[in-house]
């Protein structure tokens, strides 16, 4: 065995596996750049996803039928907003409207998302006195809220925004109350939105 031939088996391999982790078009299996668009499943409550070609399909409903939703990309950062009357007691939490009119409110745990419904008539006096909350397309964006210790962040945000902040905390979350490095993790997530339309 030579010394050449060894490094180029070695080469070939790593280069299978990294094509492997990459990711690639739910829909086609085109590879997708690192800032791809997403798709939301409706049939399985999901995001998934899709290549620049793809996304097109589903812009502005072209081809989705109802079970595809294109994410969309805006962020907003709001004014504090009372969230206290929706009768969540937790922190870091973001609130989904859905196609029906129910309101989800979903919080990040070790095990992923916790979720439970929120009174529908609160959410929509909410958005009375936070006209941008009326704003929120249904299932593919969400309120996001953190406010433990004293943070005070308002955000609508796409979904995927929020699935990524539920993998934040899965990723840095130990023992039973989280850790040392949790916070610290939750804060640079939010650190890094910026508004975008």
């Amino acid at each position: 065995m030579t010394t050449g031939g060894a490094l180029a088996r070695l080469i070939r391999s790593t280069a299978g596996r990294a094509a492997a982790d990459a990711e690639v078009c739910e829909l086609c299996a085109a590879p997708v750049p690192e800032d791809h668009a997403h798709l939301h499943d409706a049939e399985e409550e999901r995001v998934r996803c899709v290549c620049g070609p793809c996304s097109v399909l589903f812009d502005r409903g072209g081809a989705d039928e109802g079970r595809y939703r294109l994410v969309p990309r805006r962020r907003l950062r709001l004014p504090a907003v009372g969230t206290d009357v929706l009768g969540v007691p937790v922190g870091l939490v973001f609130f989904v409207p859905r196609a029906d009119g129910t309101v989800t409110a979903e919080g990040p745990s070790p095990a992923g998302a916790m979720r439970w419904e929120v009174d529908a008539a609160a959410w929509r006096r909410l958005t009375r006195t936070c006209p941008p909350l009326a704003t929120v397309a249904p299932e593919v964006e969400a309120l996001l809220v953190n406010t433990v210790h004293g943070a005070d962040h308002h955000w609508i945000v796409p979904v995927d925004d929020c699935y990524r902040m539920v993998a934040v905390v899965r990723r840095h979350w130990r023992g039973l109350s989280g850790g040392g490095a949790i916070w610290p993790a939750v804060e640079q997530f939010f650190a890094g939105l910026t508004e975008r339309s």
